[in-house]
């Protein structure tokens, strides 16, 4: 059961660092990795500017929730309760995706995927977490 958390973990990491790197190198922009389109023009290059930047440290947090998630599935109970917070993020992460007011957008290919993963995978995730360390939780891990 801990051999698949500690896999399932390696893998979820490494898919959020991918993802964070492709918007914290590459900016609103992205550096293509999801596939590369153009779908906007800037029509205030200062503004751009600032918001580009705030992405870029949104996305280096992000890569860093990837990292974690890494290294969790390496020192799985030393960082138990970090990841389950973690968890957490992501889901409420998804909720917000709900301020958009766009049902038609939520239910789309474009963003149904990344949903589902945030509201249903990452909670399940972070249950299994608390599941399969529950026993050891109270212990010093050194």
């Amino acid at each position: 059961m801990k051999y698949g958390l500690r896999v399932s973990l390696f893998l979820t990491g490494a898919i959020v660092v991918w993802l964070g790197l492709n918007v914290g190198l590459g900016g609103f922009e992205t550096l293509g990795w999801q596939g590369a389109k153009e779908f906007f023009a800037v029509t205030d290059p200062e503004t751009f500017a600032v918001q580009d930047n705030h992405i870029r440290f949104i996305a280096g947090v992000w890569l860093s929730v990837g990292l974690i998630l890494i290294a969790g599935s390496i020192a799985l109970h030393r960082l138990r309760s970090v990841l389950i917070v973690l968890t957490g993020m992501v889901f409420v992460g998804g909720l917000m995706r709900f301020s958009s007011a766009d049902g038609v957008l939520l239910v789309s290919n474009s963003i149904a995927p990344s949903l589902i993963a945030e509201l249903i995978a990452f909670p399940l995730l972070g249950f299994w977490i608390f599941k399969a360390t529950k026993k050891d939780a109270g212990q010093s891990v050194h």
